[in-house]
């Protein structure tokens, strides 16, 4: 039973999430727990804070990254015997053997550009383990601390309570605002609701405008909490409703089921893989067709998403 220690070059917190099932696969192949080592900005500290297959977090920040013999000091002393590089970066290989690790499966040096992130990475681990895995990932949580959050939210098992990922990367793939109050007001029309609204503080404008709605008192803003502090509470609800978000990653690990609307992004590649996904795309696209330059935001009507959800939600 070998240290094990995996690398994650991707900078995002959706792309840590795809990773995840890897990361479980590779920990049971070998009977126990690995160290991660990533970007400080993918918060993946807060995200393995309770699973069993992730003894060790070694985040770095954006200096840190780049720093080659500090990095190498780090792994040396920690004495791994293999590692995983989800990445064709030659600069992490040449760490890993300047860190006397033995064992060091990596991407294909000049092969990701271009590739789908999320069947690379299955590929690659799937190629190692000689074995089909499980692609879909699973976020661990302490279970007092969403009973806990029930609690002090009012989270009740006969409430439709739903996250809503009303923030994106950018203007092209956010839904506007106005169209989510309205989505709202019809779905609370129909049952009782609660809404997690769910962004950081980049996105307190948008939030102040839910906030500031009739829907005001039915909503809970995770604008000024952690990740780590939203996970019990994301872990309590039914329901993502959202934008193409890294949001939706950390929703769908938790077990709920996710609406996606996807107005300039690749439901392909960035959602294919989540096995009760509901992708709600631009009016004249589809699933092939549906990309990065789409531009769709305005070809999603509010009935459009409204009629979709309501197929699943009773």
């Amino acid at each position: 039973m070998s240290k094990a220690l995996v690398i994650i070059k991707s900078g995002g917190i959706g792309d840590l999430c795809i990773l995840i099932s890897n990361i479980h696969a590779i920990s049971k192949e070998i009977s126990k727990p690995v160290t991660v080592l990533a970007q400080k900005k993918t918060k993946a500290s807060e995200i393995f804070k309770h699973d069993p297959h992730v003894n060790e977090v070694i985040e770095l920040n954006e200096k840190e990254i780049k720093s080659f013999f500090n990095i190498i000091k780090i792994l040396k002393y920690k004495k791994f015997e293999q590692c995983y590089i989800y990445s064709d970066s030659i600069r992490f290989f040449l760490i890993s053997k300047f860190s006397n690790i033995k064992k060091i499966f990596h991407y294909k040096f000049f092969s990701k550009k271009g590739k789908n992130f999320f069947r690379t990475a299955k590929e690659f681990t799937e190629n190692i383990l000689k074995k089909k895995i499980n692609f879909q990932s699973k976020i661990y949580f302490d279970k007092s601390e969403m009973e806990n959050n029930k609690k002090k939210y009012n989270i009740l098992n006969n409430t439709k309570n739903i996250v809503c990922g009303i923030s994106a990367s950018g203007p092209t793939k956010r839904w506007d605002v106005k169209n989510y109050i309205e989505l709202f007001k019809k779905l609370n029309s129909n049952f009782d609701c609660k809404f997690f609204l769910a962004g950081g503080i980049n996105d307190k404008d948008l939030i102040k405008q839910v906030m500031d709605s009739d829907l005001g008192k039915n909503c809970i803003s995770f604008s000024e909490m952690t990740i780590a502090e939203t996970i019990p509470i994301i872990g309590a609800c039914q329901y993502y409703i959202g934008n193409d978000t890294s949001w939706k990653q950390i929703s769908a690990a938790l077990g709920l089921k996710p609406f996606v609307l996807y107005m300039d992004t690749p439901p392909l590649a960035y959602g294919s893989y989540i096995k009760n996904l509901s992708a709600i795309l631009p009016d004249g696209e589809t699933m092939e067709s549906c990309g990065h330059n789409t531009r769709g935001k305005d070809r999603i009507s509010v009935n459009k998403v409204l009629k979709k959800i309501l197929e699943f939600i009773n």
